[in-house]
């Protein structure tokens, strides 16, 4: 079936060339989008004035006579009225044009009988000949894979899917717009890095032809950044992609888009104050509310956000103290939580794991979760007075975390400590550990001031649009499978 409608699409090809019709041109003279015909139709419609658009060919109904066109673009859809007497190549068109076709149409404002807004053309040009038939609007694509596979067809379809990522390209120009205004300035940062860090997760690797080496695609934008403001700088952030080699779920990609800003002179507790007005000002100016539904609940982020202390409501969850408990006293209580542990796992993994089965679902509303444990956080400063802990914040809300920031470590000496543990911990296996890295130690003895660091992910957008994680990217990664037509 697919392939007989294929070979007919190519056999119109050959007659609208036989007919010295180019199915592919390049240049298009579209004088207004369909948008802002349907925005002024009245005016048009009393001038007469002629116009051109452009766009696909949704629909199509053959009276004979005359051609009843539905014309897309990205700013609408309107009916086009194609009349035997008035378009010179009316039967070329009726043998040559199929739904799906992108085309031009040159004509005037123009009512029907039953007063439907349209277009009464007096000339149609081919743009761009389609070869497959593109799946009915009322049906859509029901599969979800292939609405993954082929996002391309679900947007086409789907006004919602096309909205979704308009929404998603205003939320990060709201935090470009935010940022902006504070004086922040916006840079880039290697992609490829020598040493991977900033985070606990497993680097993709790749060759560099040229220069012979390895190198690992970044699991974060942090250790860079951190250079930047040794170098000088005292605000910046980046927007980019970011690389994880690990597992699938419906808050995790291994291909995605970050955020991070680093402010000179500032720490955690500022960070908390800052990060708030930012989300409420990102929120509202995406989604015009800052009450929104997730998983059932509403999340109200325009409310004052709650603080909590990671060791009291890890205590008070699991009646262990994170601190003081022993390795085995951890490994226990996970095991008995259910928890899959692994004998390489030290102290700060196995609080994170018992964390995150017990504490992290009941932090609905947005909150601020500080003062983690120091085992867990080998890049932010300890707490004065409390070696144990250090200034971390975490933006929570829906059971889940949506943002994370702290004073970030500028000790050399303590900083080349923490590291010597994660490798450690990588020695007895685990692949997550955070490597040393002799060229970020080295920037920080040359001194980096006080500085508070904040990141966050597309995680945020997908949980204020009430959506796994892959729902919200165009093109998630996928198992390949053989091509199949």
């Amino acid at each position: 079936m697919l392939e007989d409608i294929i070979s007919e699409r190519k056999r119109k090809l050959t007659f609208l060339a036989e007919n010295g019709i180019d199915p592919y041109p390049a240049h298009v003279t579209r004088s207004h989008t369909i948008g802002q015909i349907k925005d002024s139709f009245p005016t048009l419609l009393r001038s007469k004035k002629r116009f051109s658009v452009a766009g696909r060919i949704r629909g199509m109904r053959d009276q004979g006579k005359i051609l009843f066109l539905d014309m897309e673009d990205f700013y609408g859809r309107i009916q086009v009225v194609v009349a035997r007497d008035s378009v010179k190549n009316f039967q070329i068109l009726k043998k040559g044009l199929d739904i799906g076709d992108f085309a031009q149409v040159h004509g005037v404002a123009f009512k029907t009988k039953s007063g439907e807004q349209s277009i009464y053309a007096s000339r149609v040009e081919f743009l761009a000949k389609t070869l497959r038939a593109i799946p009915s609007d009322f049906y859509g694509i029901e599969d979800p894979e292939i609405r993954l596979r082929k996002r391309y067809l679900d947007t086409l379809l789907d006004s919602k899917a096309r909205l979704l990522f308009e929404k998603k390209s205003r939320f990060w120009s709201a935090f470009r717009e935010f940022l902006t205004a504070q004086n922040f300035l916006e840079v880039e940062t290697p992609v490829l890095e020598a040493t991977p860090g900033g985070a606990e997760a497993e680097p993709f690797v790749t060759h560099h032809n040229a220069l012979g080496e390895d190198f690992y695609l970044r699991i974060s934008l942090e250790i860079s950044l951190k250079k930047m403001m040794v170098g000088g700088f005292e605000r910046i952030y980046e927007i980019g992609r970011i690389f994880r080699n690990e597992g699938i779920s419906s808050e995790h990609l291994q291909d995605y888009t970050q955020m991070e800003f680093y402010w000179a002179y500032a720490d955690y507790r500022d960070l908390m104050k800052f990060v708030e007005k930012m989300y409420k000002y990102v929120i509202k100016k995406t989604f015009g509310t800052l009450s929104l539904s997730y998983d059932g609940t509403t999340i109200h982020w325009g409310k004052k956000w709650g603080v909590v202390d990671y060791v009291d409501i890890f205590k008070k969850k699991n009646k262990i103290d994170p601190l003081s408990a022993s390795l085995q006293d951890l490994k226990k209580y996970a095991k008995k939580m259910g928890i899959s542990v692994e004998r390489h796992m030290g102290k700060g993994r196995l609080i994170d794991l018992i964390y995150k089965k017990t504490v992290r679902p009941t932090l609905i509303q947005p909150t601020f979760l500080i003062n983690p444990p120091t085992v867990i956080e080998p890049l932010a400063k300890r707490l004065p007075g409390n070696e144990d802990v250090v200034q971390r914040m975490q933006v929570m809300a829906g059971g889940t975390e949506l943002g994370k920031g702290f004073s970030e470590l500028n000790d050399p000496l303590d900083q080349r400590k923490r590291f010597e543990e994660q490798v450690a911990l990588r020695e007895a296996g685990d692949n997550e550990a955070q490597r040393l890295d002799e060229d970020f130690l080295e920037a920080l003895e040359y001194g980096m001031p006080p500085t508070a660091g904040f990141g966050l992910s597309e995680r945020l957008f997908a949980v204020l649009c009430d959506k796994p994680i892959r729902e919200i990217v165009f093109a998630p990664p996928m198992k390949r499978k053989s091509h199949t037509k």
